[in-house]
């Protein structure tokens, strides 16, 4: 009996890789290939199942014409790279690759929170540059981090663990707005008071962004929004691009109407609008929240498992749709 095939769409760790092969017949992407739509769409031509990382496109158009394909496998806990419901409709399964990367992640967003506040970013720019010449009282003087107030716009498994570092690391006093508010021992858990989104705005001294994105959620920091928030106040998105507009925001920073911003992710990246990239006061990554060894491996792994459950047979590890056996796409 033939294996079943699959698609590696980019690089991902060797070791994943081998442990595939044992169970598919695998194509993958050594060379890192960042495929168009239609490339991918005509590597996909025969295969049962692909590993995504986040950046393929799986909508109707494509799963039309891959009729074979019977499960994506997203290497993210995000997937708004996935039209869930055409891949629902049209009998594929969907999964994601949650839990792995949250502890990882609040690491990364809580550091680039203390960048912000303490202007790291900047500073370093100054020295290098060969400016620093003697000392002054407000050289760089930034923002208080330690006692000050912590607000977090989408509470889930990552924003509990940054308000928990926030609460019980920094003394910070934390406040959150959600789509709904957290059971009562989750917050005594992480410290943390639910308050409406325009007090959340109004009052948080350090805004951490960790909402996933849907079109809903799509500029949910625009103009208005940066125009509630402190003089004094940072803004730190690691939560998805199209989650703030970054047009506004460069323009917010270019006139200090907030004190400084840290981002990890952009609308349309690779690409950063060019106005962020002419503000000083904005720390620049380019989305690696998740970026350490382990968990990118443990990343892959979890979505090696989807696929290799879901192809063998059995239930997805972690899947993002749900299908009955009378609807999933057979051979």
């Amino acid at each position: 009996m033939s294996r079943p095939k699959i698609l590696i769409a980019r690089a991902i760790s060797p070791e994943v890789v081998s442990t595939l092969q044992q169970h598919f017949d695998v194509t993958a992407n050594p060379e890192d290939v960042a495929w168009s739509g239609a490339e991918l769409i005509d590597r996909l031509q025969g295969m049962d199942g692909v590993l995504t990382t986040g950046s393929q496109r799986i909508d109707a158009a494509l799963l039309a014409a891959c009729p074979q394909l019977k499960i994506c496998a997203n290497m993210a806990v995000g997937y708004n790279n996935f039209d869930v419901a055409a891949m629902t409709a049209a009998g594929v399964q969907g999964t994601n690759a949650p839990d792995v990367l949250t502890e990882t992640t609040a690491d990364f967003g809580f550091a680039l929170l203390m960048a912000t506040a303490r202007r790291i970013s900047e500073s370093e720019h100054y020295l290098r540059a060969g400016l620093w010449k003697d000392w002054r009282y407000d050289l760089f003087a930034g923002t208080e981090v330690h006692g000050s107030t912590l607000g977090i716009l989408g509470m889930g498994r990552i924003g509990q663990a940054i308000a928990k570092r926030g609460a019980f690391g920094f003394g910070m006093k934390v406040i959150y707005h959600n789509r709904s508010q957290l059971q009562p021992a989750l917050e005594a858990e992480c410290k943390a008071r639910y308050v409406g989104k325009e007090e959340l705005l109004q009052t948080a001294d350090h805004l951490v962004l960790v909402l996933p994105y849907t079109p809903e959620a799509h500029h949910t920091i625009g103009a208005a929004e940066i125009a509630l928030m402190k003089p004094t106040a940072t803004l730190i998105n690691i939560a998805r691009g199209g989650i703030v507009d970054d047009a506004a925001l460069a323009k917010a920073l270019a006139a200090r109407q907030i004190a400084a911003a840290g981002l990890d992710v952009f609308e349309g990246e690779p690409a950063v609008h060019p106005d962020l990239l002419k503000v000083p006061n904005v720390v620049l990554t380019p989305h690696i929240a998740s970026a350490t060894a382990p968990t990118r491996l443990a990343m892959a792994q979890l979505a090696a498992d989807n696929l290799i459950a879901y192809l063998g047979g059995k239930a997805p590890v972690t899947p993002v749709n749900q299908l009955d056996a009378a609807t999933r796409r057979q051979k």
